[in-house]
């Protein structure tokens, strides 16, 4: 049952005693605190509203020191219409969403809702770590209207993910998500793929066919990686977006399209404006609501639940754990492919792993980011780890097979940096290991 504890921490009774009235009705229990310092002594709140008129500390300073608190709940900051940079203050600290003053209890309510909504199970997203609900709230609120909505982040942290989260809150869930990667379709196809083309429009289009945008229609279309069009799409996309209505390959009629537009990218769309690689008419256009997914590195409580997420996903029927020295591993690596990265790890330590426990060792991570507290010892038994590391060296060779010896592929497919892979290469080679012979010339 979800927790209905609420801490106000507002100093003056005047605007606390409508807020508790309002709560109370709604089915909460509220703690009033009036002075920012005791309220941080508290620990059993679900969600904390704290004002902006403390009058012993700043909200900033409240936030930030509320989050640094084990199992701090969310905090929403209150601040008055005219202190719109508290807010962000707020926000940048950790606040999982904010309230200006005065507000209706509607608009209360509900925000308590969506903060709520982010303590439920949420199919293929796992967030734990302050940065992570943050987004996932905007998203929510972004998700309410039909604006275009641009999400940005390195590669591998789940701008996918998130775009269909915005879909699936939004009220087109009933209505198609097609997802399209830009980057994926040559560029002398992409704008047939995307807008769809009739009979005859070029060679080999020997019948008509709809687009992605058609396919959309009534839903959501992600056109993923965008920053890899071609100025030629671009403004065609352009037209698109500002008409709602598209015209296949080869035809001159319009078909009305009633969509909403996500985009997302792994680059700079300023520096690109900048440089004229991106149409800045067309930046504008989408950059309506920006969503900034974090990478792994900067939202480090999410590390291991993702990690026992991908576990569940991919071990069947059986149980497995992370041991001590593997939990300590995962959460102290850099993660430069961020989750895509994991998943890959994690995948692989399924494979590696003896018994019901994957192991720092089986992880198979950059020894140069393995903390050497929990370098694996010879506790296990040269016999289990001789076993392990026959193992590791059969399935690096396989995929090194696999891709011609091509090690930027190889390593891409282990999930780890091509630094790590030559480390691995070396060792083996201390080993006795001769590649040439095992790969011949691609070795």
């Amino acid at each position: 049952m979800m927790n209905k504890d609420i801490l106000l921490v507002e100093p003056s009774d005047h605007f606390a005693q409508p807020m508790i009235d309002v709560l109370q009705q709604a089915g909460y229990r509220v703690n009033h605190i009036r002075t920012g310092r005791t309220a941080l002594l508290q620990t059993s709140a679900a969600i904390t509203l704290v004002s902006s008129n403390l009058p012993d500390i700043s909200v900033r300073e409240w936030v930030d020191c509320h989050q640094k608190k084990s199992g701090a709940g969310a905090a929403i900051a209150i601040v008055d219409q005219e202190q719109g940079l508290l807010a962000a203050e707020a926000m940048k600290a950790g606040a999982t969403d904010y309230l200006l003053r005065p507000f209706e209890s509607k608009q209360l309510i509900n925000l308590l809702h969506r903060v709520e909504a982010l303590e439920k199970p949420m199919a293929n997203i796992v967030a734990e770590s302050w940065r992570s609900k943050q987004v996932l709230q905007l998203a929510h609120r972004a998700a309410c209207t039909s604006a275009s909505v641009l999400i940005t982040g390195e590669s591998g942290t789940g701008k996918e993910v998130l775009a269909r989260y915005v879909h699936e809150q939004s009220p087109r869930v009933n209505g198609p998500f097609v997802a399209v990667n830009c980057a994926a379709i040559p560029e002398s196809m992409l704008e047939a793929v995307l807008f769809g083309h009739v009979k005859g429009a070029f060679t080999g289009a020997t019948t008509s066919q709809s687009g992605k945008f058609e396919e959309a229609h009534g839903g959501t279309i992600l056109l993923d990686e965008i920053g890899e069009m071609s100025p030629a799409v671009q403004a065609k996309l352009l037209r698109v977006l500002q008409e709602r209505e598209v015209e296949r390959v080869g035809s001159h009629k319009a078909i009305q399209l009633d969509i909403r537009v996500i985009a997302a990218t792994n680059k700079d769309l300023r520096e690109e404006v900048q440089r004229g690689q991106f149409r800045e008419d067309l930046y504008y256009r989408l950059d309506v609501l920006p969503l900034h997914w974090p990478p792994l590195r900067e939202r480090s409580e999410d590390i291991l639940p993702i990690s026992q997420f991908f576990i569940q996903k991919y071990q069947e029927n059986s149980e497995c754990y992370l041991s001590a020295d593997a939990q300590a591993t995962l959460s102290q690596y850099h993660w430069p492919g961020n989750i895509r990265e994991l998943e890959n790890v994690i995948q692989r330590a399924l494979v590696m792993r003896h018994g019901d426990y994957i192991t720092a060792q089986d992880l198979m991570l950059p020894v140069d980011h393995v903390p050497a507290a929990i370098t694996p010892t010879r506790a296990h038994g040269m016999g289990h780890v001789e076993a392990k590391k026959h193992a590791e060296f059969q399935y690096i060779i396989e995929k090194l097979r696999q891709f011609g010896g091509n090690r930027t592929k190889t390593a891409n497919a282990l999930g780890v940096s091509t630094r790590a892979l030559r480390y691995k290469l070396a060792a083996m080679r201390e080993q006795g290991i001769d590649l040439q012979s095992a790969l011949g010339s691609a070795a």
